[in-house]
């Protein structure tokens, strides 16, 4: 072995470089100040192996994007975990970032002859700031999708070459597969490319100026692998005593370092844990608005800066001003020159900090206390989940992609329909159907559960039917049904109420609601009982409303099949058919002949008022 790694030293001169590497001089000591840039070198390190394998089973493709990242996440062995660590750790490489250029700001390490170095790190920033950016996109949800096109509205804004570098971003007037493909090469070869080169340059120029004079004495030098970013923190001035000292990046600032990777490295492992590992949203849809789209953390701050500017004023806000606070602190190091220099860019720092600090929190302050952006939140939420539900379901994903399990799902359509089409007249358990109360008052029946042996107990309720329940607001409440219930109804006796009991149950299994069907199936003696009742004088359903054919004068709608699928399609199609209402309809409208919904959306809302959808491993209901 040792003849070996002699033969690979001459060839190679390993070891020489080593020594260089790791046997340097720290003056004044190692110290645990020291290790932000190690940490720094660390994090970005990991994203880059994490961020390869990630790139193995990545699709960056419109059509399979989500649908990969749904593969790492739920199907690839540990890829919840890789995904995750590759997620936090770039919270991290942020948090890493920041606090590196602070301690580079307090200890004055950004002055000569190391302004080249500092302007590295101004650099160096932003191009994180893009790779989050642009990494934001990548899994193709709706909320990667919407803040992303937000983010590039405001590229648009800028002066001259704003529109066009909008287009060339885009890759086009929509958003659609190249824009993913671009940010894809800016985050996984553009970006990270300049940030080796960055890298570069910082070991070229720290090798060149050595250890910072002058300022702080005790500061650390360029020293060992993890100075590539650590080499400009400086620190601050140390007794004589300390100054005097001296001591060696290996194996004493080397210890610290790796302590401080372990650390954060615990930190990250804790939260993917914790977590669960990194979200994933619902597959992105440009033809459904997302009002929880919010950029990460560390762009807060600018989104709540943004909404100080009215509209036509936003260049100021999001191009003008951040451009002079850049300025001002890359001419930190000309500042730096005079004493009174160093205090201003010291305070400049704070107050940038300050700010920042002040605005994320006033962000997520005003996002807690807003009612809409909390329902958008939970209703986002609850979209997630269930696109992961339906893709991890029997079928698996089909080749027309995710979206197409949403949008032929339901359970998540059902209550958009609903509320856009059905609850300016009806509710749904109290609310639209998306859990948002009516803009107006009640004026028809609630429908939770519409045809169900509870619903049917409360239409034939002396107390409930003439409420906004069910006909208290509409042309009915004078009606023969609540006269009838109010007054028959009211007066019958026990053995009556126990065989209207049996009929309820018979006509409430005429839908085959799924969940109900264990109910109906242990009930069959007493539904036979209440199908052959419905007809007798003493329930007199049959007086009215038509029961396999039989019928004294047809008043009301068939009870038929009532409330089962073709029950309630060909009722939401058009109720003013003879089968149902007739001309006695009250301002329902005919959603099929007059082309209001669809036969494929009157087929999702009939679905989920039934809640025959798919739930957990089952296949789908409907």
């Amino acid at each position: 072995m040792k003849s070996l790694l002699a033969w690979l030293d001459d060839r190679t001169g390993y070891r020489a470089m080593l020594r260089k590497a790791l046997v340097e001089s720290i003056p004044g000591g190692a110290k645990w100040r020291y290790v932000w840039g190690s940490t720094l070198t660390f994090a970005i390190a990991v994203q880059f192996v994490t961020g390869v394998i990630l790139w193995a089973a990545y699709s960056p493709n419109a059509q399979g994007a989500w649908e990969s990242v749904y593969y790492i996440e739920h199907v690839m062995a540990g890829g919840w975990m890789l995904r995750g660590i590759h997620h936090y750790m770039a919270h991290a490489t942020m948090i890493l970032l920041v606090l590196h250029l602070m301690q580079v700001v307090v200890a004055g390490a950004y002055k000569a002859p190391r302004e080249v170095n500092f302007w590295f790190g101004i650099v160096l920033l932003h191009i994180v700031l893009g790779l989050s950016l642009t990494g934001y996109l990548l899994p193709w949800d709706q909320k990667g999708y919407w803040a992303t096109k937000v983010a590039t509205s405001i590229a648009s804004i800028t002066p001259l070459v704003g529109p066009a570098m909008q287009k060339v971003l885009v890759g086009g007037a929509d958003y659609g597969h190249l824009t993913l493909t671009r940010f894809f090469a800016l985050h996984a070869g553009v970006l990270p490319g300049a940030l080796i080169a960055l890298i570069a340059g910082h070991v070229y120029l720290f090798r060149r100026h050595g250890v910072t004079t002058g300022g702080p004495g005790a500061q650390m030098a360029d020293t060992g692998p993890g100075a590539v970013l650590a080499g400009d923190e400086g620190g601050d001035p140390a007794p004589a005593a300390d100054a005097a000292r001296t001591g060696q990046f290996w194996p004493d600032q080397a210890l610290r370092d790796a302590v401080a990777c372990l650390a954060v490295t615990a930190a990250v492992l804790y939260l993917v844990i914790r977590t669960g590992g990194a979200p994933l949203g619902g597959p992105a849809d440009a033809a459904e608005p997302y009002a929880a789209a919010r950029p990460e953390w560390y762009f807060m701050f600018l989104f709540q800066w943004l909404k100080y500017f009215p509209a036509g004023t936003e260049v100021i806000g999001a191009i003008v001003i951040p451009g002079m606070v850049v300025t001002l602190i890359a001419l930190m190091p000309l500042a730096g020159r005079w004493r009174l220099g160093h205090r201003f860019n010291l305070g400049l720092t704070g107050g940038v900090l300050a700010g920042v600090a002040l605005l994320t929190w006033l962000a997520y302050a005003q996002d807690r206390a807003d009612p809409d952006f909390v329902f958008a939140q939970t209703n986002a939420e609850a979209e997630a989940e269930r696109a992961v539900e339906l893709a991890g379901a029997g079928g698996g994903i089909p080749a027309s992609g995710a979206l197409a399990l949403l949008r032929e799902d339901p359970l998540t359509q059902g209550p958009r329909l609903f509320a856009e089409r059905c609850a300016s007249c009806h509710t749904y358990d109290g609310h639209d159907g998306m859990g948002r109360p009516l803009p107006e008052p009640q004026t028809a029946a609630d429908l939770k559960r519409f045809a169900s042996r509870e619903w049917i107990e409360g239409l034939l309720d002396p107390e409930r039917i003439a409420t906004p329940e069910y006909f208290g607001g509409t042309d009915f409440a004078r009606g023969r049904m609540v006269r009838m219930v109010q007054s028959r109804v009211a007066g019958f006796t026990h053995e009556q109420q126990e065989d209207l009991a049996k009929v309820i149950k018979a006509v409430s299994a005429q839908a085959v609601l799924p969940y109900q069907a264990q109910a109906d199936e242990a009930d069959q003696a007493e539904i036979m009982e209440g199908t052959a009742l419905i007809s007798s004088a003493s329930v007199g359903c049959t007086e009215c409303h038509e029961f396999q054919d039989v019928v004294e004068q047809p008043l009301g709608p068939t009870l038929t099949g009532f409330g089962s699928e073709e029950w309630l399609t060909a009722f939401i199609r058009d109720a003013s058919h003879p089968r149902f209402y007739g001309d006695r309809n009250d301002r329902m409208p005919a959603f099929g002949p007059e082309e209001i919904l669809t036969d494929e959306e009157i087929r999702l809302l009939v679905d989920w008022l039934r809640e025959d959808w798919h739930r957990g491993g089952e296949e789908g209901g409907s």
